[in-house]
């Protein structure tokens, strides 16, 4: 049976005999696909032998990357898994990783926890996304205070983040940027929570505030009145205002880069590490013909699709999009949002069948 066949449907008992009778590599992982197909239609009642279990194990071991990342979706809401399979798989690179960090009910909270240790900031950042995730491991991602698995977390809905885990959250959005959107939306964000918040976020995300919690905003200017103090005291740092001299100065500086042919797509990454939005903003929509209203909007929307397919279309590799969001997000109160799907799951996508795309998605 091929690969795609045992994907479909559940092999004979004859074909299974077969395979484990050939030595060879290929031959080992189709049995291994075999057997978790034959485990889906059947179901064990009660958890796998220890035997079968370690040949799983065993098997998957020796599997090559692609057969992996099959077997991690396949196993990715299987409750019958093995958990030393299912926790191999979550360490695993993150490709193969994220169905199972994602879905897996095998996954407790001290393997989650082993995986904010040991992985890679993608995996912390997956489990800090991960549906109903515990009080536990929300408490650990919020005392590590990485800011891309915080910002992760305050947009999870469905985390069971205590009030004091709220609260410092709140406390973090001082110096990060991207919390403080997600955490004006939070369903456990309180009303004196906001008003905190209220002192440090932009006009858009205070007018947020007062509506969602029907606030006076004449009541909370003294609040502003006493950041602007903290801030030229310099014990915060204040949200820039826009400013339309570095603006222009940002634009003239990626024209003089694309008239040089010094404008690549890296130059889109140097930008959002170095924190320097407008210059992402100009670079992005010279590189891409677009206008700035145009990126502006895509970096404003509640989802990052239009932003992925912008920057899909002037050469960002799609596995390094998550990364360049993170930082986007840092820098842009918590936008674009995390409405929708990963799209950048979904393959590979031309230049121009991304462009489009993209100016499907925004105005003018």
């Amino acid at each position: 049976m091929t690969v795609a066949q045992l994907r479909s449907s559940p092999p004979a008992y004859p074909d299974l005999l077969a395979l484990a009778r050939n030595p060879s590599p290929g031959s080992r992982e189709r049995l291994l696909l075999g057997v978790v197909a034959l485990c889906d239609a059947r179901p064990p009642s009660g958890e796998l032998s220890p035997v079968l279990g370690e040949i799983f194990l065993t098997l998957a071991r020796q599997a090559e990357r692609d057969v992996r990342k099959i077997l991690s979706e396949r196993l990715a809401r299987a409750d019958w898994a093995p958990p030393a399979l299912i926790n191999l798989l979550a360490l695993d690179e993150i490709e193969i990783a994220r169905p199972v960090l994602a879905a897996s009910p095998v996954l407790q909270d001290d393997d989650l926890l082993r995986v904010l240790v040991e992985a890679t900031l993608e995996h912390q950042i997956e489990v800090a996304r991960r549906p109903h995730l515990g009080g536990r491991v929300a408490d650990a991602i919020i005392e590590r205070g990485e800011p891309a698995t915080l910002t992760a977390l305050a947009f999870n809905r469905t985390a069971e983040i205590s009030l004091d885990g709220i609260r410092r959250m709140v406390e973090q959005s001082r110096r990060i940027a991207a919390l403080r959107g997600p955490l004006t939306r939070h369903p456990r964000l309180t009303e004196q929570l906001a008003e905190q918040m209220y002192q440090w976020v932009g006009a858009a995300l205070r007018q947020s505030i007062c509506a969602r919690f029907q606030i006076d905003e004449g009541r909370l200017a003294p609040l502003i009145d006493q950041s602007v103090y903290d801030a030229r005291s310099g014990t915060m740092t204040p949200v820039p205002a826009d400013d339309p001299d570095r603006d222009e100065m940002e634009r003239r500086l990626v024209a003089k880069l694309q008239s040089a042919g010094q404008l690549r797509a890296g130059y889109l990454i140097r930008a959002a590490r170095e924190r320097r939005l407008g210059l992402f903003v100009h670079a992005l929509a010279t590189l891409g013909g677009f206008s700035v209203a145009q990126v502006r909007e895509a970096l404003a929307a509640n989802s990052p699709e239009a932003l992925f397919y912008a920057c899909a279309s002037v050469g960002v590799d799609r596995a390094v999009f998550p990364a360049l969001l993170a930082e986007i997000r840092l820098l842009n109160e918590g936008v674009p949002g995390d409405v929708g799907d990963r799209i950048w799951l979904r393959g590979a996508i031309s230049a121009a069948s991304a462009a489009r795309s993209f100016r499907a998605l925004v105005k003018g």
